[in-house]
């Protein structure tokens, strides 16, 4: 009976994650469209030059968040007379770097003209979506082990993907946008990789093997992209290094914008919070992904349906709408195992 409680547990847990993911992530492409766009402020801004307030903002807010839970004791450490100070294994570290890239590179992609936030999630949820599978099977996780509900979830993800593509996709993909999203992919590939093979799984330890995980992780990802935007402001030349320079210099100057892009940052790193947290359960990627995907495209309905009413942007198009329904199915499908616990111990 208790194993059995347990996996209720998990099953119930990951989905409260999923909810604060869902929570933070509104506001946070909401925010991210309105001031880049300068539909609240009257002046549009850069994703790039909002970058270095936002992934300062997100980095103190991580800080403050594992100070407050009390988790630092998870991580490893290195002691120095008296002092025991946390530090990141080399595997945490290079899972760190990863999820500084996509911090970076999702705030850019909701930045783009003509680029709306429901095709930049259809892009980047979806191929992950797709990369869930594939990271199980190279983690050494038996394809007759994932249940029938992952498969159908990541398939209705690939049917997401080519409906997004359906509408001129690729003429609405520049070739900025295009290298930001395949930058995005490939850090949560190895991401993904990553965890599944120093975090995830059962066991006595598996609580503290997440936690330390996540703190290690975490306290890599903004100090490391907050260094490498100071690094690329002063070192860059071009159009790019300039809109950084002015993240750090000329956007102080306007007070209407700074305490939206201070919100947008405690909202980064809410989502980076949760989704990390909904990731590393112990569920198979096949699984802990879609779910995780699927509340972030269900958010980012929900940021257009509102960018509408409240801003009067452009509604979203039909095909967009049509994709959001199937990942809401997908969503449905997900939580099977949460809704009739006996299923997964049937597959």
């Amino acid at each position: 009976m208790r194993p059995m409680m347990s996996e209720q547990v998990r099953n119930v847990r990951v989905w409260w994650f999923a909810a604060g993911y869902f929570a933070t992530y509104v506001p946070y492409a909401l925010l991210t469209k309105a001031v880049t766009s300068g539909e609240v402020t009257g002046q549009p801004w850069s994703g790039t030059a909002v970058l270095p307030l936002a992934t300062a903002t997100s980095m103190l807010a991580m800080l403050a968040v594992v100070s407050l839970l009390g988790w630092w004791r998870f991580a490893a450490s290195t002691t120095i007379g008296r002092l025991r100070l946390p530090r990141p294994r080399v595997v945490t570290a290079l899972s760190g770097l990863a999820t500084g890239v996509i911090v970076l590179t999702t705030t850019l992609a909701y930045a783009f003209d003509g680029v709306s936030i429901l095709f930049a999630m259809m892009l980047m949820r979806g191929g992950v979506l797709l990369l869930a599978p594939l990271v199980d099977q190279l983690t050494g996780r038996p394809a007759s082990t994932i249940p029938w509900w992952s498969w159908v979830g990541s398939g209705l993800a690939l049917v997401a993907l080519v409906i997004a593509f359906l509408e001129d996709g690729v003429a609405r993909l520049s070739l900025a946008a295009g290298i930001d999203i395949g930058l995005y992919l490939a850090a949560y590939f190895f991401r993904l990789r990553w965890m599944s093979l120093h975090a995830k799984g059962a066991g006595p330890d598996a609580r503290a093997r997440r936690i330390a995980f996540f703190v290690e992780e975490q306290m890599v990802a903004t100090p490391v992209a907050m260094v490498g935007l100071v690094v690329l402001a002063v070192l860059l030349p071009g159009g790019f290094g300039d809109a950084l320079r002015v993240g750090f210099t000329e956007i102080w100057q306007h007070p209407e914008v700074l305490a939206l892009i201070v919100v947008l940052g405690l909202c980064s790193q809410g989502t980076g919070t949760f989704g990390a947290l909904v990731l590393l359960e112990p569920q198979e990627n096949a699984y802990t992904v879609p779910v995780n995907r699927a509340s972030s495209v269900l958010a980012g309905v929900v940021a257009s349906v509102l960018l509408v009413l409240i801003f009067g942007g452009e509604s979203p198009s039909g095909y967009e709408i049509a994709g959001s329904c199937i990942v809401l199915l997908a969503i449905m499908v997900l939580a099977w195992p949460t809704l009739v616990p006996s299923a997964r111990r049937r597959a």
